[in-house]
């Protein structure tokens, strides 16, 4: 699907409302990225980005990055290595599996909002924020 054409289809207010309600809770970043490419490696492509968008200069270490390639028909969702070190591989196949549930129903927004929040539950639990 062309990345114009699958950014139609997504509630843009509704997945950043998602994002801010998760943020509230912990002291961890998630972003959502669409990609304009087609990419082979959605998971290289996916830690590219990351870097390029400086998520690996968080002092706690603890972003998420939710990255969509419409084009490929892939998405790989990356945390930063204190968020990985909390949960392992087995949290994000969950997640991918559940992820790709909805993608399949060409449910996006829901797709990605249960990353986010999914994601978020999981900083919140290691990474609270701490409201004072």
């Amino acid at each position: 699907m062309h990345p114009k054409a699958f950014a139609k289809h997504l509630d843009h207010d509704g997945i950043v409302a998602a994002i801010r309600d998760t943020e509230h809770k912990t002291t961890g970043e998630i972003r959502v990225r669409i990609s304009p490419k087609h990419i082979d490696d959605a998971v290289t492509a996916a830690q590219a980005e990351f870097l390029r968008l400086g998520m690996n200069k968080s002092p706690e270490r603890n972003g998420v990055l939710i990255f969509v390639a419409p084009r490929a028909r892939k998405f790989a969702v990356i945390g930063d290595e204190a968020v990985h070190a909390k949960c392992g591989d087995t949290f994000w196949q969950q997640l991918a599996d559940a992820m790709s549930g909805y993608f399949r129903k060409s449910e996006f927004t829901p797709g990605i909002i249960h990353g986010v929040q999914k994601a978020g539950e999981l900083l919140a639990e290691h990474f609270p924020r701490h409201h004072g």
